[in-house]
């Protein structure tokens, strides 16, 4: 018999498996806690059900877990880590501390279909999308391995592998994990996307309340497609159209994030079209110099070109953060995920 992961099952379906067992309810609140706040990785670590349940469960179901493959650890205390999927494929997490903040960069693909010129993870192109335990278990196993470091995520950003609105249901399945078993809050969780337009509409009505991102890299259509091809697909001018509709409380707002290339994004012009452009829509902007990776075409601006344009975009009224990339030298910045790691060749740090 093929035994069934129970991660692969909602709060419903558990409670259903355990009607089948004859067992009373409350059995299935305790395989949800242990394996949502406990993060049990055997039913048999479970101490709560007796040993005769144990052995009956666990003839037909098991708690699967992504396995870590490999922990690296930045200078500047980010650290990376490299799991193997059960089909032994492989993706990558980032925790990122900052001040009273430890934030859990999750992927949601295996590789991305976007192939954005400036991003690393796209060279690889795209394998699959990640099933909704296989996006919450990021979270579970590095929550498990830092919980005897007296350290907890406090933020998640779907920012890492792929492109979160492409693999629109098992993404919004995790979010209500997120909120409803592991009782995480929707607020401190944040969506970012390259601007699939028809998934945005789509997100307010089937998820829980989360921040959207929006990865903006320009200021105008050509640039835009010239470095993202989906704003062939999803034009710049509908994507803003759209966010100007979209919900949102009175003190809420999308963050763009705006990647800056030197001598393609960043000039005082473009930072004049992007004030512009983003009148009418409460928001907030994220500047991230471009983190070079070996081979790459494009170059990192100079310090006075981003400040020259946060000055720019600040007199017009925003918001205006520059984001210092964290974990450059372990390849965990912003668009350096890969995951091309070998099983046979890479160490494992637990």
């Amino acid at each position: 018999m093929i035994l069934k992961n129970l991660k692969n099952y909602n709060n419903p379906q558990i409670e259903e498996i355990i009607k089948n067992e004859h067992l009373p309810l409350y059995r299935a609140r305790q395989l949800i806690h242990w394996i949502y706040k406990k993060f049990a990785t055997s039913i048999y670590e479970i101490t709560e059900l007796p040993k005769s349940l144990k052995e009956s469960l666990s003839k037909e179901y098991y708690i699967g877990n992504i396995k870590l493959i490999e922990r690296k650890i930045s200078k500047d205390s980010t650290e990376k880590f490299l799991w193997e999927l059960e089909d032994k494929e492989k993706i990558e997490s980032v925790l990122i501390p900052d001040r009273n903040r430890l934030t859990l960069c999750i992927s949601s693909q295996i590789g991305c279909p976007l192939k954005c010129r400036f991003c690393l993870t796209g060279r690889i192109g795209f394998k699959r999308n990640l099933h909704a335990w296989e996006i919450v278990d990021q979270f579970i196993q590095v929550s498990r391995l830092i919980k005897n470091e007296n350290k907890k995520i406090t933020n998640i950003v779907f920012m890492g592998m792929g492109e979160p609105l492409l693999n629109f249901e098992n993404v919004v399945e995790a979010l209500w994990r997120f909120k409803n078993l592991i009782e995480f809050s929707p607020r401190r969780i944040t969506i970012s996307t390259a601007g699939i337009i028809p998934a945005i509409k789509e997100l307010p009505k089937k998820a829980p309340s989360v921040k959207l991102a929006i990865s903006l890299n320009a200021s105008d259509e050509k640039t835009r497609t010239s470095i993202m091809p989906v704003n062939k697909k999803y034009p710049l001018r509908e994507l803003l159209k759209t966010l100007k509709e979209y919900p949102l409380k009175p003190r809420e707002r999308i963050t763009f994030e705006y990647v800056m290339l030197k001598g393609v994004n960043s000039s005082e012009t473009d930072a004049l079209r992007l004030a512009q452009m983003l009148k009418g829509i409460q928001s907030k902007i994220n500047l991230i110099p471009f983190n070079p990776w070996e081979g790459c075409e494009f170059k990192k601006p100079d310090e006075w070109e981003v400040l020259k344009f946060q000055q720019i975009l600040i007199s017009h009224g925003y918001s205006v953060f520059i984001r210092k990339s964290k974990g450059q030298d372990i390849l965990a910045a912003c668009g350096q995920l890969k995951a091309l790691y070998l099983c046979s060749t890479a160490s494992t740090m637990l």
